[in-house]
């Protein structure tokens, strides 16, 4: 098996440091946060999506980024990608991810998907969402980077189906899926194997994350229910089931940490996420 770490679950640690603590946890590739620290956030405690230290400045220019190749080569650890949060229609943005991309010799980047939030119909976004991919087959062909939507909720893709309906037209060789059975249990869940299948050649990395069910009281006395991250073992997400599957259809690519349960200090949660990964695939 091939591990990796998306640097979002990791806050507190420095790019070198996290490199280190990765190589020591048996992990082989990084993904790293492709997002500014907000100036206001700089003095905060580290947190996932605010002051998370080891993140990419997408301002920072180019001799910035090369300390991020350095500190995962030090450890031979490959950088595996770069990841940004785009807007669906940002092929500026989208062409400065390639190149931080490129520059650090990494695989793929995370495109941008429409949101939904019931404002828009969702063919007109689907539609924003074909047109924007085609603009992002290119740069992906001419840059020699993979470009992945991920199954995510509150987006036009929270189901691998869903997801495959938007990358089909495209080429897998430069358009995939990134498959995340953790976002999943907020929204989108389709038997595993059924959706893995439907993906095909689009299937082209996984996130390993959870999540579970909380009931709260509204206020006209209905018992509701939402979502809450969770720790890998205990969410919803049945991972020894979702390798399983994966094992079915012949899935060779990485396994990318990506827990925000907070349960465990970055460090434990890499060693953790090793150790029970590979109990769950024997």
């Amino acid at each position: 098996m091939k591990f990796s770490v998306f640097t979002v679950s990791v806050p507190d640690l420095t790019p070198e440091e996290l490199a280190a603590a990765a190589k020591e946890a048996g992990i082989h590739g990084i993904e790293w946060r492709f997002k500014g620290i907000p100036p206001e956030a700089k003095h905060e405690q580290p947190s996932f999506w605010k002051h998370n230290r080891c993140s990419m400045d997408p301002e920072g220019g180019q001799e910035d980024w090369l300390r991020f190749k350095r500190a995962a080569e030090e450890q031979q650890i490959q950088s595996l990608a770069v990841v940004p949060y785009l807007k669906c229609g940002d092929i500026e943005s989208t062409r400065k991810v390639m190149q931080a991309a490129k520059l650090l010799g990494a695989s793929f980047i995370r495109a941008g998907v429409p949101g939904y939030d019931r404002s828009t119909n969702y063919n007109t976004l689907f539609e924003q969402g074909v047109a924007y991919l085609a603009q992002v087959e290119e740069l992906a062909a001419e840059y020699g980077v993979k470009a992945l939507v991920e199954t995510h909720q509150k987006t036009i893709a929270p189901s691998a189906s869903l997801a495959h309906r938007l990358v089909s037209r495209f080429d897998s060789k430069h358009i995939g899926v990134l498959y995340d059975p953790g976002n999943m249990v907020h929204e989108g869940y389709e038997n595993y194997r059924m959706g893995l299948e439907l993906l095909g050649p689009y299937l082209a990395h996984v996130h390993v994350k959870n999540a579970w069910l909380v009931s709260e009281q509204a206020a006209d006395g209905r018992t509701e229910w939402r979502p809450e991250w969770a720790p890998l073992a205990e969410g919803v997400a049945s991972w020894p089931q979702v390798l399983a599957d994966l094992k079915a259809v012949g899935y060779e690519g990485y396994f990318g940490v990506e827990d925000f349960s907070g349960v465990l200090g970055s460090k434990d949660m890499l060693q953790s996420f090793v150790t029970l990964m590979k109990e769950w695939a024997r």
